[in-house]
């Protein structure tokens, strides 16, 4: 993306380079290694964006998408377990909680690895999660469908919605235990390395000291409308993977060239757009660009199939990882007006 010397891109770029990449095909086949996460926060990678008083990075912005997009051009599993990390950390460092004191330092150093297990809070009106207050603390019930990092991760930062349409956020451990039963690893067609199981919430019971913030639904909503209608650093970074492979092609040069244009606009379109001082501005501008964002991405994977002939068909060809991988961001972090808009300019051709 940029020639940034930030010594936090420099080590994501080592680490893409000598760990990462070389293992990213037998890692697509089994699972993302513990190794693999201790090596990032060896790196200072877990730590990005977390505050410098509490042992992170305090990285900007522009740096945090760097090493993502190089991240997720190198293992997308692996990319993917850690990007999980980063929410629950910018979350408790922003709001004033006894979470705070308690696990934003070994969470903004590595020493904790954290999940998120809220995404089901998009399915208003539907509460795949209930919180009801009960004995000083929170009870939770129903189902997490999709929780990654199964085995790797230390804590989750959990939600649900209350009768009153409140969204609690807490802190639990991310472990088998009384009110918490993890399913079998799934098995998927991309990112099956990433861990990922359901979560079914029988009554687990959450002190009210491991509360990190409130917020009625519709605000959540408000806030993870914009947030959700960027296109995210990790499209671009499987889409410079791919047009690598295409330029190794002896007939693929000229495309390359062409496709990496498109994608070099497109990314400066919607990192601009992103950095809007009005969170929720120009949100259908924002979707309009995220969707040109994943049609240079299906190209390019597309392109590094055609470059591969039929070599790309076999399980461990990068080239079909990363068009495997391309298809599971279509759909990753996607709400209905995400899906609609995206939808739309497909039929409108």
């Amino acid at each position: 993306m940029t020639t940034t010397a930030h010594p936090l891109v420099t080590a994501a770029r080592r680490l893409a380079r000598e760990l990462l990449l070389p293992q990213a095909e037998r890692v697509d086949q089994e699972e993302v290694p513990a190794s693999h996460v201790e090596a990032l926060r060896r790196a200072g990678l877990l730590g990005v964006g977390a505050p410098r008083e509490y042992g992170g990075a305090d990285a900007p912005v522009a740096v945090a998408r760097e090493t993502a997009e190089i991240l997720a051009g190198a293992c997308c599993s692996t990319w993917f377990v850690q990007t999980q990390h980063h929410t629950p950390v910018k979350l408790i460092a922003t709001y004033d909680s006894p979470v705070r004191e308690k696990l934003l330092r070994p969470l903004a150093t590595g020493g904790l690895m954290a999940g998120i297990a809220f995404a089901h809070v998009r399915a208003f009106p539907r509460v795949p999660v209930r919180a009801v207050a009960e004995r000083g603390g929170w009870r939770f019930d129903g189902r997490v469908p999709w929780y990654t990092g199964w085995g790797l991760n230390d804590v989750m930062l959990l939600a649900g919605v209350t009768d009153a349409g409140k969204v609690v956020f807490v802190v639990a451990d991310a472990r088998e235990q009384p009110g918490l039963t993890p399913s079998a690893p799934m098995r998927l067609a991309a990112l099956t390395a990433a861990r990922t199981v359901s979560l079914e919430l029988d009554g687990l019971w959450v002190p009210e000291e491991s509360v990190v913030l409130r917020m009625g639904q519709e605000e959540f909503a408000r806030v993870d409308l914009p947030r959700a209608a960027n296109a995210g650093p990790a499209v671009f970074g499987v889409a410079d993977a791919a047009l690598e492979l295409v330029a190794r092609s002896p007939e693929g040069e000229e495309t390359a060239r062409v496709l990496r244009e498109r994608l070099d606009a497109v990314r400066r379109e919607s990192y601009e757009l992103a950095d809007h001082p009005v969170p929720h501005a120009c949100v259908p501008q924002r979707l309009a660009v995220r969707t040109r964002a994943y049609d240079v991405m299906r190209a390019a994977t597309t392109a590094a199939i055609v470059a591969g002939g039929g070599r790309a068909m076999a399980l461990d060809s990068r080239a079909q990882r990363l068009a495997r991988e391309g298809m599971f961001l279509l759909v990753q972090g996607q709400t209905a007006e995400a899906r609609r808009a995206h939808l739309g300019s497909l039929a409108a051709g």
